[in-house]
């Protein structure tokens, strides 16, 4: 199925590995140029180096999102590099210690702020004008089931996943005009890094919650990610996509 994003420059943040690896290599395989931002170094040149073995342009890019300049300069260097940005996928997210709210440090609490929320504001505003002047656009923003059912010792994980919903879809009233859209994706339990250095029993209770009774492979998420990105789902714009696999349907 042509996705209709052959040549469309994509942003993929928080690149190096996981979903965020995933969806950079998947948009490349589907015609996209892609810059992969992450806030390490080592990585970066890997998946750069992917991408560009399947035949699509690519650049790697030191950033971190919740520092404006350092995004603004990065977006600016991209359209040099690749050209106008048409394409974002919010994924660069941190999930410090878990903590109770009493315990938790204040410096924590911002440290998710900044990264999982303002990173998010940061590179969709740097998104705009190129998306606005091209007249059409695509912002995926990658929340969490735990933004919908909350997560126990993860108050600030949880506020800013939660957070991402209200701008995603002020982002879609705002600029559904300029032909751009703007989305939101809820992942459950995905086999990443963090997922496999949990305990077997605590893996085997999660999986439990799950129609498939399966962890996601970061695979799983990027292809959901790319048809939103692509110009078969022009009309959806302002929704959440639960790619959970049942989580939220379990109550006990």
């Amino acid at each position: 199925m042509d996705l209709g994003i052959t040549g469309k420059v994509a942003v993929v943040t928080g690149a190096i590995r996981g979903i965020g690896k995933a969806t950079a290599l998947e948009l490349a395989r589907e015609g996209a140029e892609v810059a992969v931002i992450d806030v390490l170094d080592e990585g970066i040149e890997q998946v750069v180096a992917e991408i560009r073995a399947g035949g699509r342009r690519a650049a790697g890019y030191n950033c971190d999102v919740g520092d404006v300049e350092q995004v603004n300069a990065t977006f600016e260097r991209i359209a040099a590099d690749l050209g106008g940005v048409q394409i974002l996928v919010n994924n660069a997210a941190v999930l410090d210690n878990v903590s109770k709210i009493e315990g938790m440090a204040q410096a924590m609490w911002e440290r998710d702020l900044r990264v999982n929320l303002t990173g998010v504001f940061n590179c969709t505003r740097a998104a705009l004008s190129p998306m606005q002047r091209a007249g059409w656009g695509r912002i995926i923003s990658i929340s969490s089931v735990a933004g919908m059912l909350g997560g126990f010792g993860q108050a600030g994980y949880s506020s800013t996943k939660a957070a991402i919903t209200g701008l995603m879809k002020t982002v879609a009233l705002e600029q559904g005009r300029y032909g751009i859209t703007a989305n939101v994706l809820f992942p459950g339990i995905v086999g990443t890094e963090m997922f496999q250095f949990m305990r077997e029993d605590m893996k085997n209770r999660i999986r439990a919650r799950t129609v498939l009774r399966r962890e996601a492979e970061p695979a799983d998420i990027a292809w959901a990610i790319c048809f939103l990105c692509s110009e078969r789902a022009r009309y959806i714009s302002g929704i959440c996509l639960d790619v959970s696999n049942g989580i939220t349907l379990f109550t006990f």
